[in-house]
């Protein structure tokens, strides 16, 4: 795709970078004054959330024109789209149906015109059936004995999207030993596997294509660990496979699958049975209710206007930021220790769907694409790169998630009014005069004043966006995911590039496998560079 020609989108766009040129430099604050709607204007509430995006760096009349380059785009087409089960992801000539995975049981969705949503509903009910004979045990392993503990094996979206699930809503003190493992490193196999009994673990294996390097090297140690304790007769029974190729699982030695289909992208998986060791560890109920979060943010992504549309202005002002203002980082601060792997979540989410190089066309973009994502909980991160974004010379746009009550011992307001500071002092910032002026109230004299103003100065003007919640609930959990998702499509729409695809993690793993091939050998073959050649000689 050429932005060159005068179309619909390269005149939004050429709107847009006028925009960004004239208005780059607006004060934030000063917007307030000048637009008095601005608050209700910026502010959305959708399926639990609210969202306040008035600390962007936008002025109106750049929002508006951020909202023309969004209708430029055909977002409301590209939205009907995927609903409807288009091949959105042309490259893989797929529909990209997660939303299917949560709708209400009954519903109609298709993809490529062939009915899913039934097989999602057996699909589902199978999953529950499943799940509540492990916690009644009456469903148990070898020797006769109830199951207490999962090992999920799994990576990328088959790790990431159960992981943050499960950390957001385990109880204090849970029936079922939940644990991951996604490093191929044996370290994370044995930290996973300490303490447990072979007789009374259950073993998940999650991989789409039931081939991943990690995973079946992973599924193998927790193989032999069981082995190692177990009759033969029955050890198929703690091995559970979730994938898109059952065959694979059941010749692997599972003695039972649950299968989703390759309309669903593997880090838009949680909502399937990926999360099948969520659902027996949490309960099928509370897995429902984040399915319910979620589908309830699909019906206000679906029906919205554009200017009321939470993933649209979530997609827009990073937009407006790594385009049109040259911001290509961008940090989430949860103040919620329940949601501290949303940042890793959002890591893969984002980048691996909006890492791209090349329009939907293939022809190599002209503009930047996603930013880094980076994050660690509040008030964690505050004691570690909040001083880069107060005080360095890149301005890295914040996304503060807010829980109103983190715990039922909470205090009231602690954690959150330190997100609610972080947000106002990011804003506003401090100038020397005020510092001075400080210092020199504080007992400084003029001389010590003057020499430290300058280091206790602060920019301001560094955008922000909060999003409440009142708790963390199976549903504002599903909701904050699904919102994220949307947003993530959104942006892939307006960059024109196919956010579902994943190539440039296939690479590596290719010539993962070639490196193995040298060290089965016993040295590095002539086809190895030279420093990987020295580097494969150190270590072997």
């Amino acid at each position: 795709m050429t932005l060159s020609t005068q179309t619909p989108i390269a005149d939004a766009w050429s709107a847009f970078d006028a925009a960004a040129a004239r208005d780059g430099q607006a004060r934030i604050v000063d917007q307030f004054a000048a637009d008095p709607g601005r608050l209700a204007r910026m502010t959305v509430e959708a399926a639990g959330l609210y969202l306040d995006l008035s600390k962007q760096s936008w002025t109106r009349e750049a929002f508006g024109t951020c909202l023309d380059l969004a209708r430029a785009a055909d977002v409301e087409g590209r939205r009907s789209a995927l609903f409807a089960g288009e091949a959105i992801n042309g490259t893989e000539g797929r529909a990209v149906l997660h939303p299917a995975l949560r709708a209400a049981r009954g519903s109609n969705f298709h993809a490529l015109g062939e009915a899913v949503s039934s097989e999602v509903d057996a699909v589902r009910a199978d999953m529950a059936a499943y799940a509540e004979a492990v916690r009644a045990g009456t469903e148990t392993g070898a020797t006769g004995k109830a199951f207490t503990a999962i090992v999920h094996i799994g990576i990328g979206g088959s790790d990431l999207g159960p992981r943050v699930v499960w950390d957001a809503l385990r109880p204090l003190a849970p029936a079922i030993d939940l644990r991951f493992v996604a490093n191929i490193d044996p370290r994370d196999m044995a930290e996973a596997l300490t303490g447990l009994d072979p007789e009374t673990t259950l073993v998940i294996v999650v991989s789409k294509t039931f081939t991943t390097q990690e995973t079946l090297a992973n599924a193998e140690a927790a193989r032999a660990w069981l082995a190692s304790a177990l009759p033969e007769d029955g050890q198929d029974r703690h091995f559970i496979g979730v994938t898109a190729a059952p065959d694979r699982a059941k010749a692997f030695g599972c003695a039972r699958t649950f299968a989703f289909r390759d309309w669903v992208g593997g880090r838009y998986s949680l909502w399937s049975a990926v999360s099948l060791s969520c659902v027996i560890a949490l309960g099928p109920d509370v897995f429902d209710g984040l399915l319910a979060g979620a589908a309830a943010m699909d019906d206000h992504f679906a029906e919205a206007p554009l200017d009321r549309n939470a993933p649209v202005l979530m997609a827009l002002a990073q937009i407006w930021n790594v385009d049109g203002l040259g911001r290509p980082a961008r940090t989430v601060a949860p103040y919620a220790h329940a949601l501290r792997r949303l940042p890793a979540f959002l890591q893969q989410l984002e980048m691996e769907s909006n890492g791209k190089r090349v329009h939907r066309d293939g022809s190599p973009v002209t503009r930047q694409t996603c930013p880094v994502v980076f994050g660690e909980p509040g008030t964690n991160g505050q004691h570690a790169f909040f001083q880069q974004i107060h005080q360095g010379p890149q301005v890295v746009p914040a996304e503060f998630v807010i829980v109103r009550a983190t715990h039922e011992d909470a205090p009231e307001s602690p954690l959150w009014s330190n997100a609610l500071a972080q947000g106002q002092a990011l804003m506003l910032g401090k100038t020397t005069e005020q510092a001075h002026a400080e210092l020199i109230a504080s007992g400084a004299d003029t001389a010590e004043a003057d020499r430290l103003a300058s280091h206790k100065t602060f920019p301001g003007n560094r955008p922000s966006t909060a999003i409440v919640m009142e708790r963390v609930t199976p549903e504002t959990v599903g909701a904050l995911l699904a919102l994220y998702e949307h947003k993530t499509f959104v942006e892939g729409v307006i960059w024109d590039i196919n956010s579902f695809d994943q190539w440039g993690v296939e690479l590596g793993k290719v010539l993962a496998k070639a490196i193995l091939k040298d060290v089965a050998a016993g040295g590095p073959s002539d086809a190895l560079d030279p420093s990987t050649a020295g580097l494969l000689s150190r270590l072997i």
